[in-house]
């Protein structure tokens, strides 16, 4: 019997020297080791659309996917990452149809965690693959020190909207989204909820 680790999605960080280039890091629940899985530009567009709740004017693929699975009564019990033998992170689906049936569907791992953060379904992977894949997370004291970095491209990048005011930030993130420009809209999004928390 496997014994398996459930994953949470900590977000999306992007390859500053490989343009076009992305990494999904899931981290263990209850634990600090995480897993970063590199993923292609539409699967990071569509998973931070998500996480950063921007409405598009049409469903992205994986929106469509959720909709075509609740139409016949299919829900999502989980997904179960595991590693090829290549090196590549692929995933297991379990769905469940309506009469009770399980199903075991082969996915990319990005895919299978985008449509998993849409159906809230929970991230398993197994103890090989944390001891082989994982990384531990740092201490609070150095998360704290590279977030006030000066050169830490979100810092520069909060420096570079301040002169904007919430209402033009808003107006800028449904501009983008209108034209399908979701990174742009996600970016924008991540840096109106910061300040908004700041205010608290």
């Amino acid at each position: 019997m496997r014994e398996r680790h459930e994953l949470k999605l900590i977000g999306i960080t992007y390859n500053q020297i490989e343009s076009g280039v992305y990494a999904l890091i899931l981290e263990e629940v209850g634990g600090n080791r995480r897993i970063p899985i590199i993923i292609g530009y539409p699967e990071a567009q569509s998973i931070e659309c998500k996480l950063q709740n921007v409405r598009t004017p049409r469903p992205l693929t994986h929106d469509l996917i959720k909709y075509i699975m609740e139409s016949f009564g299919l829900s999502l019990t989980c997904v179960d990452i595991h590693k090829l033998p290549n090196g590549v992170f692929a995933a297991d689906m379990i769905m469940e149809g309506p009469d009770g049936s399980l199903h075991h569907i082969d996915a990319r791992s990005s895919d299978a965690i985008a449509i998993a953060i849409r159906t809230g379904s929970p991230i398993y992977t197994d103890a090989e693959v944390l001891a082989e894949a994982g990384f531990t997370t740092q201490s609070k004291e150095e998360e704290m020190s590279e977030a006030n970095d000066p050169s830490n491209p979100e810092s520069s990048d909060e420096e570079k909207m301040a002169k904007y005011s919430d209402a033009e930030l808003s107006e800028m993130i449904a501009k983008y989204a209108s034209e399908e420009k979701y990174e742009e809209a996600a970016r924008l999004t991540r840096i109106l909820r910061q300040r908004k928390n700041d205010k608290i």
